[in-house]
């Protein structure tokens, strides 16, 4: 990726945001859904928007309704960033949010199951002492 398709992807991600976040009259595009990176192919036709949704159970509705309103989205975008053209968008579900909340409760989950190590950091009272 070269530097000027990253920062078209940048804008691009703070477009699309500014849309969805203005709402989108879609009953489908519900929840808490966050652009988390646009990657903008070098000839600047195509734009891979990746999405994360919460919660999870509205996840295929909302990316359903996403896909459906891509034009839309896409136009009303257009009016945000100074492009001679704007790339096709394609919306992609990002479960990298959704991997690392189950890391993290896993980890929950592990800590609550291990015994607790005491608290105290001096040594037992049985331990034989170190006098040079």
């Amino acid at each position: 990726m070269s530097k000027r398709t990253i920062q078209i992807g940048d804008e691009l991600r703070k477009a699309i945001q500014q849309v969805i976040t203005r709402g989108l009259n879609d009953p489908r595009i519900r929840g808490l859904v966050t652009i988390t990176r646009v990657r903008v192919s070098e000839d600047i036709r195509h734009a891979r928007v990746s999405v994360s949704v919460f919660p999870h159970e509205h996840e295929d509705l909302t990316m359903h309704g996403l896909r459906s309103a891509s034009r839309h989205i896409r136009r009303r975008a257009a009016d945000l960033v100074a492009l001679p053209r704007l790339p096709e968008l394609s919306f992609v579900l990002d479960q990298d949010m959704k991997n690392q909340a189950e890391v993290i409760d896993a980890l929950v989950r592990a800590r609550e199951e291990s015994p607790s190590p005491p608290n105290d950091p001096s040594p037992p009272e049985d331990a034989p002492e170190n006098n040079p």
